[in-house]
């Protein structure tokens, strides 16, 4: 049996105006206006910034060092965008049996959600600061530079308001992902 050919792999990443970008050890910084994006990168890819490009190399990669290559050139490319452009997120409130009623309370940073299947105590979720929410009769909005932040705060509300040991044909109620960056649904 033929032994497998380990490849070399380099990737270059654009870097847009007005973005800044520093490399401490194996840590990426990225910074736009006052936001700062940090991620820790594996010690086996070589990170070098040249000019307004950065380049990501590994030498004779094997099964692991790839799929590690390909995850650190995504997180770095969705850090960019996120600075640049933001993320996303659409939930949606739906109730079948009792009106549910959220509220977000932007002093302590979290959600309310009071009345779910009727029970007398509200469900309560704390969020970071870097997510701004938006609430308007059935839609929850989420955005942020973050799409890590972002993502976690719409499936922990996803899963705050889930329905347990009941028939999920019959009780629909709760908060659900209707739209995320690059995804759909309907």
């Amino acid at each position: 049996m033929p032994k497998k050919m380990r490849k070399d792999l380099i990737s270059e990443i654009e870097i847009p105006e007005g973005t800044e970008v520093s490399i401490e050890g194996n840590t990426i910084v990225i910074k736009k206006d006052s936001n700062e994006l940090k991620k820790k990168i594996d010690q086996s890819i070589k990170i070098e910034k040249e000019e307004n490009k950065l380049i990501l190399s590994v030498k004779k990669a094997r099964k692991t060092e790839k799929k590690q290559y390909g995850t650190a050139v995504s997180h770095i490319k969705n850090m960019i965008q996120g600075l640049n452009e933001g993320f996303e997120y659409e939930l949606e409130i739906c109730n079948v049996h009792f009106p549910m009623n959220v509220a977000f309370d932007k002093d302590k940073k979290e959600f309310q959600i009071k009345n779910l299947l009727g029970e007398k105590s509200p469900r309560i979720l704390k969020i970071g600061d870097k997510v701004e929410v938006d609430i308007k009769a059935p839609k929850i909005t989420l955005k942020s530079y973050d799409k890590e932040a972002a993502g976690q705060v719409a499936s922990s509300l996803e899963k705050v308001s889930m329905v347990r040991n009941r028939d999920r044909n019959k009780f629909q109620d709760g908060i659900f992902i209707t739209k995320k960056p690059g995804r759909e649904f309907i």
